[in-house]
């Protein structure tokens, strides 16, 4: 992903903050998700293990074993699909991976992120919170979200080719999800699809996920207040961040899509992108949110 040039202060910021801790404490909305923070801290401990996992890779391929395998096991039936992508490098074969729980009708809620990791010549880029958080997370709100009764079937996809090759560019990025676009258009049924949600670099052990500018306002609407009503007002700011990210094709489809995004992260596209700098706790917070502001969604 890429960060835009300027990040948009709201009004009320430090009003916010010097209230947080009463928010947290008195008005707070006691509630909790089936997200297990123990499973998903396991699931990232795996996925970092294996190493760098830049598309193409012999490690993503190790990732992408771990996460069907895993899916088979929570009673998902995962589908690999698989792409060349012209990238500057010449092609790369790119394999997104999609699963579904059947709602009461055949439309869709996508729930997406990430496994692949940005490729680096000469630092060792494991990518603990950027490609790994959004991945562990993605497979455990797939095993927790096997109880919730909605109106729209969940669909969740696990992108291949988020990270640029070379650099970012229009056309060297998000590869994954231009592509599921484009097999959507193709395949007639992007109608079928009536909203998005992108998680992304959400291990952050200082959770701070800022309102990303360009992402549907009823969907930052309706995740922002549950936020706060699940008392995370300090990990769901009412401040603004400028963010590219794999949301963007669908948004240019017309296609209602947010990005949940903690783009403060200080060891972004660093090689102290490890294991100790992320927290399963931070995860545990975005699925509880994400759980809680499902139902509302499903209604539009």
């Amino acid at each position: 992903m890429r960060k835009g040039g300027s990040i948009l202060i709201v009004a009320g910021l430090l009003m916010t903050v010097l209230v947080y801790g009463v928010q947290r404490n008195a008005g707070a909305v006691s509630r909790t998700s089936p997200f297990s923070e123990q499973r998903a801290g396991a699931d990232l401990k795996t996925l970092v293990g294996f190493g760098p996992r830049p598309a193409g890779s012999d490690a993503i391929v190790k990732a992408r074993n771990y996460i069907v395998a895993e899916l088979q096991k929570a009673g998902l039936k995962p589908q690999l699909d698989e792409f060349d992508a012209r990238t500057p490098r010449g092609f790369r074969h790119m394999v997104n991976i999609r699963a579904v729980r059947p709602g009461a009708k055949p439309t869709l809620i996508a729930i997406t992120g990430h496994y692949d990791t940005k490729a680096f010549d000469n630092i060792r880029f494991v990518g603990a919170s950027d490609g790994g958080s959004s991945a562990a997370w993605l497979l455990e709100f797939a095993r927790a979200a096997a109880d919730l009764k909605l109106q729209n079937t969940l669909e969740f996809i696990f992108f291949d080719g988020e990270e640029a090759v070379v650099e970012w560019t229009d056309a060297d990025s998000v590869y994954g999800s231009r592509h599921d676009v484009d097999r959507r258009v193709r395949d007639k049924k992007l109608a079928d699809l009536k909203a998005m949600i992108l998680v992304d670099m959400i291990g952050d052990k200082n959770l701070n996920i800022k309102k990303e500018s360009q992402s549907t306002g009823w969907l930052k609407d309706v995740i922002w207040n549950t936020a706060q009503s699940l008392g995370y007002v300090k990990e769901f700011p009412k401040n603004q961040i400028d963010v590219e990210d794999d949301h963007i094709p669908y948004l240019k489809a017309n296609i209602p899509s947010v990005d949940l995004i903690d783009f403060d992260y200080p060891c972004w596209h660093m090689a102290c992108d490890t294991l100790d700098q992320v927290s399963a706790h931070s995860l545990k917070i975005v699925g509880d949110v994400v759980y809680a502001s499902l139902p509302e969604i499903d209604r539009r």
